[in-house]
């Protein structure tokens, strides 16, 4: 028995049709069919172009009847379509005026921005053949995975310790001995030393549909290697497709399902998966961009206009979407529940985000409806959010992003904070404070776990170079060296680059040790960048975002030469799942059953504190009550912290009797096996060398 919805009414050739079904958007295997629908304001006509796979031409063009659009929305169901090597695209009538910002081209081929597949880039690297025009086709694939019983892990937050990564340059160097190198699949092999780490959670840089030849500059006088201007992949094609280029699998059309075998992979492992995400602005740039989807379907609707058709450009990228529209909206929400159904993602980092927060002029608003929606949605409910919470602007929204109380900032506050403190800024100690203590003073009443902690990240040097290198080095941009930010509150310890002197090198490992020590004990939720924990380095380039060559790819022969790094990363990660005390998901900093103020911060004497002093030194006290946190007795932790030139001497607290102080960790030491430090003798004190830290816990004896 056929449903009288699903008996085609039309003939072309040897295809059936008829009208079809207007949600959900995109392509949708049906009833014996394939269920078309898109939306277009302002068209003046659609037509659904359907190819064999790698054809120049389409196989067929089926105009939309008047009949088959449904208010804003063309919709069509096809019968007889050989799934697996068709893609499909659409062409739109209507004004060409681009004074009004109308850029409706009949002869010009789009793509379906709900496309869950993207043909034309399924190799990293391979350029499309001389002459292709329409490229980027949408492909029709089968929600048929076998995730085994798979779902989001809905981790707390406050447990996450967050690593991000590149999914190319994180095994693409032939040192990471995987076998399918820069992939999806690369990473797999990785999962077990991602365990061991201690890493929960992965934070992958786009993954979303891209083209990495993106104003691609092959040939230049200067010895570039073929950059990719977009190795990033913060330029964005399609919003619902997989990046195909990632997947060793995605020549034979399987890219959905590798992707999706990582997620169960790490799910398995007890680690969840964010995405970074791009909203702010897609690929086809400025007025001088290509018209590749939303452009040619409905430019008015999608993008950020100002006065004769020009584009806003708050994403420092050439356009801006128009993200507050109740159409843009809804693709936005469509595009994420669609990765948390399909893919089981875990949380989403939001690039730019505060573009998601202006209105059609690009103002801010106090209560962004897309905002708003993102933290109501239903599907949505247990995904973690995540705000970058700027854009290029001038918006900075660093504890004021909106959140109904249901999103999470990068607090670059922190990392401006803690990078100035290391590098020797006494007066920023009272700022310091509050960062380490979860950031009550930009997210008052809410939670450390608003606060996306971090030193590095993608975007600036690695840490490794934040220690060697006073200036920037972008000389293999081809920009002159004008690209990436001069603000880095770096310091090369005393030599620019690389060295053998043994004492710069000393202190550079004593300054990776220091930030890992305040990064790893601070409330709020810590974030990594890949490579950081074995000294990868990018040759002081702080701005990689074209080069996909050995300065992005992660040198794994670092560690084996850096285990010692590697190893004091560990254990501290190791260090925070054990004690919940530094993962509070409050500000409580008053006294708890142990006796002891929960948080407190102290001078070289216990007990001696100035909140606004201007200092290089002081110490943490976390007072972890059994009975609150569940643990298996009260313990308690100091973090001593000596960013002088010169060593200082610590008197350490007294602790209840019974225990004794432990040296878990010494930036300045490496010779004994991290955690098996002998404790500190009578009198109860400990000397830190110059730019050292430590950590001690109560032990029994």
């Amino acid at each position: 028995m056929q449903l009288i919805d699903t008996f085609p009414t039309d003939r072309i050739g040897d295809l059936e049709y008829r009208v079809g079904r207007v949600l959900p958007f995109g392509a949708t295997i049906t009833d014996g069919g394939v269920n078309f629908s898109v939306f277009s304001k302002e068209a003046a006509g659609c037509t659904l172009l359907l190819y064999h796979h790698g054809d120049d031409r389409p196989f067929v063009e089926i105009p939309f009847p008047e009949e088959f659009r449904i208010g804003n929305v063309y919709t069509m169901m096809v019968f007889g379509i050989q799934i697996e090597t068709t893609e499909y695209g659409y062409r739109f009538d209507g004004v060409w005026d681009p004074a009004a910002g109308q850029y409706f081209d009949p002869a010009q081929p789009v793509l379906d921005p709900y496309a869950k597949s993207v043909s034309g880039r399924s190799v990293w690297g391979r350029l499309p053949k001389a002459g292709a025009g329409f490229v980027h086709r949408g492909q029709i694939i089968r929600e048929d995975y076998d995730w085994e019983g798979d779902k989001p892990l809905e981790l707390p937050l406050e447990d996450l310790v967050i690593y991000e990564m590149h999914v190319r340059g994180f095994t693409q160097d032939p040192s990471s001995g995987v076998r399918h190198r820069g992939t999806y699949a690369g990473i797999v092999e990785k999962i077990p030393y991602l365990k061991s780490l201690g890493i929960n959670c992965v934070e992958l840089m786009p993954i979303f549909e891209f083209d990495e030849f993106e104003y691609v500059r092959q040939d230049n006088p200067q010895d570039l290697k073929g950059l990719r201007l977009n190795y990033w992949g913060y330029s964005t094609v399609c919003f619902f497709a997989p990046k195909a280029g990632y997947a060793a699998s995605a020549p034979f059309g399987m890219e959905a399902d590798e992707l999706k075998n990582l997620i169960k992979k790490l799910h398995q492992s007890g680690i969840e998966v964010i995405l970074d995400v791009v909203f702010n602005h897609t690929a086809e740039g400025d007025q001088r961009g290509p018209s590749i989807s939303y452009r040619g379907i409905d430019n008015r609707t999608y993008y950020l206009l100002g006065p004769e058709g020009s584009y806003y450009n708050f994403s420092g990228c050439g356009n801006t979407m128009n993200c507050n529209n109740a159409v843009v909206r809804n693709h936005i929400l469509d595009c994420l529940r669609y990765w948390v159904s399909a893919y089981h993602i875990d949380g989403f980092r939001f690039d730019l985000a505060s573009i998601l927060t202006r209105d059609a002029d690009g103002a801010p608003m106090m209560s962004p409806p897309l905002i708003e929606a993102l933290a109501h949605d239903a599907v949505l409910g247990s995904t973690k959010l995540i705000a970058e919470a700027w854009d290029a602007g001038g918006l900075y929204q660093v504890g004021n992003f909106p959140s109904w109380n249901r999103w999470s900032e990068w607090n670059g506050r922190y990392r401006d904070c803690v990078r100035r403190f290391v590098k020797g800024d006494a007066g920023c100690a009272p700022e310091l404070f509050q960062r380490i203590a979860g950031s009550e003073d930009l997210y008052p009443g809410r939670g450390p776990t608003v606060s996306i902690n971090f030193v590095t990240c993608h975007d600036g040097f690695t840490m490794y170079d934040l220690v060697s290198y006073n200036e920037k080095h972008n000389e293999a941009n081809g920009e002159d060296n004008l690209d990436g930010s001069n603000n880095n509150d770096s310091w090369n310890c005393g030599a620019e680059g690389e060295t053998t002197d043994p004492e710069v090198l000393a202190l550079r490992n004593r300054q990776l040790r220091n930030f890992y020590t305040l990064l790893l004990t601070s409330r709020g939720i810590p974030m990594l960048l890949s490579g950081d924990e074995f000294a990868n380095s990018q040759s002081g380039n702080n701005n990689a975002y074209c080069q996909d060559n050995e300065i992005s790819w992660l040198n794994w022969d670092q560690l084996t030469s850096r285990q010692d790094l590697c190893d004091y990363v560990r254990t501290l990660i190791a260090l925070r799942a054990a004690h919940p005390v530094l993962r509070a998901p409050h500000f409580d900093r008053g006294y708890n059953g142990t006796g002891y103020p929960e948080l407190s911060f102290h001078t070289t004497t216990p007990w001696n504190h100035d909140p606004q002093a201007h200092t290089l030194t002081f110490a943490v006290l976390f007072a972890e009550d059994h009975i609150k946190y569940g643990t298996p007795a009260d313990t308690y932790i100091y973090v001593l912290i000596n960013a002088h030139w010169e060593a200082h001497t610590f008197e350490l607290p007294i602790i209840p009797a019974g225990l004794q102080w432990h040296l878990v960790c010494r930036s300045g030491r490496t010779a004994d096996p991290l955690g098996q430090e002998p404790a500190p003798e009578p009198p109860m004190q400990l000397t830190l060398g110059p730019r050292e830290t430590a950590v001690l816990i109560s032990s029994s004896d």
